[in-house]
């Protein structure tokens, strides 16, 4: 164990967060003895790639615990539209501590506190040392610590977040944070908020007011009769949404940071743990690797740039060319770029080809400007001379086809269902085969992995740093589509995709072999994709006329609801106010089993209505009956209808694959 003193930099791990995005990311797992261990696998392999990978020389894994804290005393409502965790991860749960232990870290949990809490305590800790801290999370109740000295890492992405990207989500800097997630609520952790207030009018009216007590203070200025009418009457539940968010610096932690130091694993103690989990693959992989650990000064850097020879393809007998010399290779990287993530709405924009490393070509196909120097220059004659510089997009796809589809070229992609569904479509009609994915390649080999984007691969395995999406389009307001953009640029960025998903290819394919996964990518996940591709295509018929009867049905009821709460209460008030159907319940019909929180509001979480149900009471009925409808009514019959794709009439959801 490395001696404290040389602490410099803390990396503080959200152990909940990991649990669950293990258990999701991998297929059930069981050991000899029937015990389930699928999250128990995707941690170990999260935490051991985190420690061998980190700048920090200090670690620590925090965890919640099953217990009530104190937000259920507070507000009993807190988390209560939560599921109990799935049967198969409960038992994972202990498994889980004893693999941080065996890995040689903390495992720190409190009863009556989140970890989150536990991270904000050791974060505050650690700042007084003068510690930098990173905290691993993608939880945005977290954000409300960075700061001077503290940053995210996001395990998703891999990305760091800083000041400027929680401005970026929130609107406002950390340190306003809470105050809107105290107007704006949260509905995975059932905070109430305010009603009608999301988070881009929450961080408008904090920048203007200053903080959450100045605006409730001048809450009679608002000028929008509605949201000052929400922010006056919801005033005590802003504030107790306000202490929920809001996380505790001061718990009283026994856990001294003097054994967080950074060293590596000592496998007297890890080899018997990851062999009674039947992790053998995984321990081989650790004991190989803990002899050539590379030392801070010895890491290579990751390039910014690559050798490379792209080529941009703007008339047929180029694109021709293209197309033999990929038909003779026998294998061809392949992706489109196009202007939305939704592949059944999206237009095709440009095909990028690779046949080599370093060898690809870009054949831009319906961008609305042709060089840098007619960037967001949109009028007629420029998109005139742009489609003149480009192949048209019947020609060009009628040319792709049969590359695309002969059975002799195997084609390679990086989440490949996203291309096969664009250009599955009419009408283009290719249909992709034989295929390798990257993406799925990254599962089958490190399933824990917290993204399997090919922007974080090519960085962890390639050292090269591409060109990103939010580089050549921009972000916020200013943020172009493709098609906007520059064909020299969109070479650039095009091509070098293509380049570097085929020397992943090149990096995973013997890695499949050497640790016996050859067989479970190519005869169960590799297979998969084109069927779920046909399937995303496809859709899912839904009877529109039906959806809006139902809602309007709900809203029928819901109508006759209120009328009937209306005439027990003998007043209207909002049915949706936790605050005032307690104070209907309680201190103006007298109910018995009211019990106040210490905001002094009455808890009426479905619990204390069933309670009151129970002893014979009709309103309390009611407004569960009315709860269940409004929640019918707008989270499936009004949002399903949204979601009807207007061409097909279907809708048309994604399967994700890693």
């Amino acid at each position: 164990m490395a001696d404290t003193q040389s602490i410099t930099h803390l990396c503080l791990v959200d152990g909940s967060g990991f649990i669950f995005r293990a258990f999701y990311s991998l297929p059930p797992l069981t050991r000899p003895d029937g015990t389930p261990v699928n999250a128990v696998l995707g941690f170990c392999n999260m935490l051991y790639r985190l420690a061998r990978d980190t700048e920090c020389d200090g670690l620590a894994v925090l965890f919640d615990t099953a217990q009530p804290t104190f937000r259920h005393d507070m507000y009993s409502d807190y988390k209560a539209n939560r599921d109990e965790p799935p049967e198969e991860l409960i038992p994972q749960f202990p498994i889980i501590r004893d693999a941080t232990r065996a890995f040689g870290f903390p495992a720190i949990d409190q009863p009556g506190y989140e970890a989150d809490d536990l991270i904000a305590t050791y974060v505050r800790l650690a700042r007084a040392r003068g510690w930098r801290v990173t905290i691993v999370s993608s939880d945005k109740d977290l954000m409300q610590l960075v700061g001077d000295g503290v940053n995210m890492l996001d395990p998703k992405t891999m990305a760091h977040i800083g000041s400027a990207q929680v401005v970026e989500k929130f609107g406002v800097p950390p340190d306003k944070v809470v105050d809107v997630q105290a107007l704006a609520g949260d509905s995975t952790d059932n905070v109430p908020g305010v009603r009608g207030i999301g988070i881009k009018t929450a961080a408008q009216l904090i920048s203007n007011y200053g903080d959450l007590d100045s605006l409730l203070s001048r809450a009679i200025e608002i000028k929008q009769p509605k949201r000052q009418q929400a922010l006056v009457e919801q005033a005590d539940m802003a504030r107790l949404s306000r202490e929920l968010v809001r996380l505790k610096d001061d718990v009283p932690v026994s856990e001294e940071m003097d054994s967080f130091a950074l060293s590596p694993p000592d496998l007297n103690v890890l080899r018997p743990f990851l062999l009674t989990q039947e992790f053998k693959s995984l321990l081989k992989r650790i004991e190989g690797e803990l002899g050539v650990i590379a030392t801070p000064d010895s890491v290579p850097s990751i390039t910014s740039s690559i050798t490379r020879s792209y080529e941009l393809v703007q008339t047929v007998e180029d694109l021709i060319r293209w197309v033999e010399v990929a038909t003779r290779a026998g294998r061809v990287a392949v992706d489109t770029e196009t202007t939305s993530l939704d592949a059944m709405s999206a237009t095709l924009v440009g095909v990028s080809l690779a046949i080599e490393h370093g060898r690809a070509c870009y054949i831009p196909l319906t961008h609305r400007v042709c060089d840098l120097s007619d960037q967001g220059s949109l009028d007629k004659t420029k998109r005139k001379e742009a489609s003149s510089k480009q192949i048209s997009l019947e020609k060009a796809t009628a040319l792709l086809k049969p590359l695309l589809e002969d059975p002799c070229v195997l084609k390679v992609g990086q989440n490949l269902k996203y291309d096969m569904v664009v250009l599955g479509r009419s009408p283009y009609d290719i249909h992709i085969h034989p295929i390798d994915d990257t993406m799925i390649m990254s599962f089958v080999l490190d399933a824990g992995r917290g993204s399997h984007g090919m922007d974080v691969l090519s960085q962890q395995h390639l050292d090269i740093k591409p060109i990103t999406y939010k580089e050549v389009v921009g972000t916020g307001k200013n943020q172009l589509t493709f098609d906007q953009i520059p064909l020299e640029t969109a070479c650039d960025y095009a091509a070098e995709d293509a380049d570097i998903t085929l020397r992943l290819a090149d990096f995973f394919g013997p890695r499949l072999v050497s640790e016996q996964m050859a067989t479970v990518y190519q005869t169960l996940e590799r297979p998969l994709s084109p069927v779920l591709a046909e399937m995303e295509r496809s859709g899912i018929v839904v009877d529109r006329d039906a959806l809006v009867g139902l809602s309007e049905d709900f809203a029928g009821r819901i109508e006759v609801l209120a009328d009937e709460i209306y005439k027990l209460a003998g007043r209207k008030f909002m049915i949706g106010s936790p605050k005032q159907l307690g104070e209907v319940l309680f201190d103006e019909m007298g109910l018995y089993g009211g019990k106040k929180t210490k905001t002094g509001a009455y808890g009426t979480g479905a619990d204390v209505l069933e309670a009151l149900v129970s002893q014979g009471h009709d309103l309390p009925s009611l407004v569960l009956d009315w709860r269940q409808l409004s929640k019918l009514k707008s989270t499936y019959a009004d949002a399903l209808i949204e979601q009807i794709n207007p061409s097909t009439g279907r809708v048309h959801t994604s399967y994700s694959m890693a």
